[in-house]
């Protein structure tokens, strides 16, 4: 099975104060094979978030190597095949959800008629076809949560990185992401995903890394994790496995 992400002694830190520096992710070992749906579970602070943007290149590293595909994570040629979804995005208030997707899709080359049909079928796909030509100043936070699905999509990326795909959304909402994620998978799509959704993440991964304090607890297979929890709760086993109380 090939490798499409490949991190090796990541080590993130941020200024704290006066030369002090706090560490974020600390000498972080991890592969993401194709075909997986990975999740990143973790208490907040665990360093999910700054694993994510140090992939897609939003901050630099200290010290390690980040490849996708083989090459370089900061490279073009590996970015053209990545589609990110990040936990908050802010768009252009005036702009309409078919605007912003023909500007994202610009970006990635894409023009005319083909981008057109792009946008329609995406914004099929996430479920707000109808609100096409609303302004997103009007759309709630569900709705700018499938929003930013669709960019992320749009270019019918090799692999999804999505932090916190299921903030925001009602259960129906959940379930039409993890039905998106699920068909993206089928479609043959690597997709690494973040989530303080335990349940979700239970029922869509196969394949997780418990983190903590910029560290990986625990990695392996999701059917592994299930089996080694026995009669506990997800939600127990993993505050137990961080160090915390039971729920």
């Amino acid at each position: 099975m090939a490798t499409i992400l490949k991190v090796s002694d990541l080590t993130v830190s941020y200024p704290q104060g006066f030369k002090r520096e706090k560490l974020a992710l600390d000498g972080l070992d991890l592969e993401v094979n194709e075909g997986e749906i990975f999740g990143l579970l973790g208490p907040n602070g665990a360093g999910k978030t700054t694993f994510i943007k140090s992939i897609v290149g939003l901050i630099g590293f200290k010290k390690g190597t980040i490849s996708i595909f083989g090459e370089s994570a900061l490279s073009l040629k590996a970015k053209a095949k990545v589609g990110y979804m990040p936990e908050i995005a802010n768009y252009y208030w005036f702009m309409t959800p078919k605007e912003i997707l023909k500007m994202f899709g610009s970006f990635c080359g894409m023009r005319g008629a083909g981008l057109n049909k792009e946008i329609d079928e995406t914004l099929e796909l996430v479920g707000i076809s109808g609100e096409k030509d609303r302004l997103v100043k009007g759309f709630s936070k569900g709705m700018q949560s499938r929003l930013n699905l669709a960019q992320a999509i749009l270019h019918d990326p090799d692999f999804l990185i999505l932090d916190e795909p299921f903030s925001g959304l009602d259960p129906l909402g959940r379930i039409d992401v993890r039905n998106i994620i699920s068909q993206m998978a089928k479609r043959g799509k690597t997709i690494l995903l973040s989530s303080h959704e335990l349940s979700e993440a239970e029922l869509i991964c196969n394949t997780v890394c418990v983190m903590k304090a910029g560290r990986a607890l625990k990695f392996g297979p999701m059917e592994k994790l299930v089996a080694e929890k026995g009669g506990h709760s997800l939600e127990n086993y993993f505050l137990k496995m961080i160090g915390g109380h039971d729920a």
